[in-house]
């Protein structure tokens, strides 16, 4: 196969360029090209890209080929696209059923499993020390830059935004907030998906029976190890299936939003990437730097995860390959089991950015000043109130909601953020897996036991 790699690539190149000479000729000269030759140059390049695809034989290549399929098949056939989101909840809901049972797993292996506990809880300080100094500033990078952009001046609200469909909202409590950390009832706790509880759960449970005698320590060690590896390989078989529900995903959203959705909110859009592209390049990068982490290597483990999580705008659908491939690229299984599913609740970094950037945006939309010392306050209640977004697509919308409603922001604004919601939550989605990733390798780093292997598998 690798010996259609080279004709792949000239292949795509050839189609690509032939295609980008029509759409200038038809937009910058206005020459007009039939519509069927576009349609078909456009589809030439992308069987150059399957092409080279199967030349590579990689699940991140075959995924992002899926993604400009997607692309393509929600432009070409809207009507037929809003139906395949279908593949991408089978998907998701395969995704779901991985996420209790390989973090009961992989915790209780990593906390019983380990002769020191005291080193738990150094991972346990140090990783909230970490979350809260970056979500921190990602918070800030977030209110400077759509000060700087005021992206929401100006913005028409359009004529049916009070007929969307906003999630309800009940405020909580900083009560409620602490008490929803731990469960009531941990079946309840794995049918919502709540992370964090399940986590505190898995926690205190190996923690006791790290207390246990030798004999009965064991064999409960041993069940969890071996339920780790088999939902390793259960996560191995479900990923086979990636392509195609990102592939859906995509076609989905491009058909149901279409490309033109964009044209109103393309400030507010591009405000939000730029402010991530500046924290991944001013904030990730640097502690990469300063902690000794390859970074070539680091992007190569978490291109996939992230790859997935932009597609299906959802951190939970990468988690179990973001463990797999962190615990390759040389993070022990012990810090990737305990770090990688506490930062789904501690340190959203991606979702942080935009709570901040989308509050702002709200207040700028309704025509209302906030003082620095207010935006301030919201940010302080932000650091909060985020701690509690789970790992779902578009649950952010919920703590929007909910810190606009305790400001007294008016919620309208909210509805014309859902038109490029998944849009934004794309990208904001990535930011998380890959600052959860970095996460676990710095805590490794700063434990001292990082080895950056020398697989290259991924």
């Amino acid at each position: 196969m690798k010996k259609l790699k080279r004709p792949a690539v000239i292949a795509f190149l050839a189609a690509f360029t032939v295609t980008a000479v029509l759409y200038c000729l038809e937009l910058l000269f206005g020459i007009a090209i039939p519509g069927p030759l576009l349609f078909a140059f456009r589809w030439l390049t992308i069987l150059s890209l399957v092409l080279y695809a199967v030349s590579r034989g990689s699940l991140t290549t075959y995924i992002l080929v899926s993604m400009v399929i997607g692309a393509e098949v929600g432009y070409d056939w809207p009507s037929f696209a809003v139906h395949l989101n279908i593949l991408s909840k089978i998907f998701l809901s395969l995704i779901k059923t991985i996420i209790a049972p390989l973090l009961f797993g992989t915790l209780v292996v990593g906390i019983a499993g380990h002769p020191d506990l005291k080193q738990v809880g150094r991972m346990g300080w140090k990783s909230i020390l970490y979350f809260e100094i970056v979500s921190t500033i990602a918070l800030f990078i977030g209110l400077a830059a759509i000060n700087i952009s005021g992206a929401g001046i100006g913005v028409q609200l359009p004529a049916d935004a009070s007929s969307a469909a906003v999630p309800a909202i009940q405020k909580q409590t900083w009560q409620e907030i602490v008490l929803h950390v731990f469960p009531e009832n941990i079946a309840k706790a794995v049918f919502e998906g709540n992370v964090l509880q399940i986590v505190v759960f898995s926690i205190l449970f190996g923690i006791a029976v790290a207390l246990v005698k030798e004999q009965y320590r064991r064999p409960m060690v041993n069940f969890a190890s071996s339920l780790s590896e088999v939902m390793f390989k259960f996560t191995n078989l479900i990923m086979y299936f990636a392509p195609v529900a990102v592939f859906a995903a995509i076609a989905y959203s491009v058909g149901h939003m279409g490309l033109s959705i964009l044209v109103n909110l393309f400030k507010m859009l591009m405000t939000l990437y730029v402010a991530l592209i500046v924290f991944v390049l001013g904030v990730l990068l640097p502690v990469m730097l300063v902690f000794r982490i390859p970074v070539r290597k680091f992007w190569k483990a978490v291109s996939e995860p992230a790859t997935i999580a932009f597609a299906t705008t959802s951190s939970e659908s990468a988690l179990p390959v973001a463990m797999e491939n962190m615990e390759k690229f040389g993070v022990p299984r012990k810090i990737v089991a305990f770090v990688l599913p506490t930062g789904y609740s501690f340190n959203l970094d991606g979702t942080t950015l935009y709570l901040s950037l989308a509050t702002i945006f709200i207040a700028q939309v309704a025509g209302i000043h906030l003082s620095l010392d207010k935006q301030l306050i919201i940010m302080f209640t932000l650091m909060l109130t985020s701690k509690g977004v789970a790992g779902v697509p578009r649950a952010s919308l919920v703590i929007l909601m909910a810190t606009a409603t305790n400001f007294g922001l008016p919620i309208l604004p909210i509805f014309i953020i859902l038109g490029i919601d998944e849009l934004m939550d794309m990208a904001r989605t990535a930011v998380n897996v890959i600052g959860n990733c970095l996460a676990s390798a710095v805590v490794a780093r700063w434990e001292g036991e990082l080895v950056v292997t020398k697989d290259e598998s991924f």
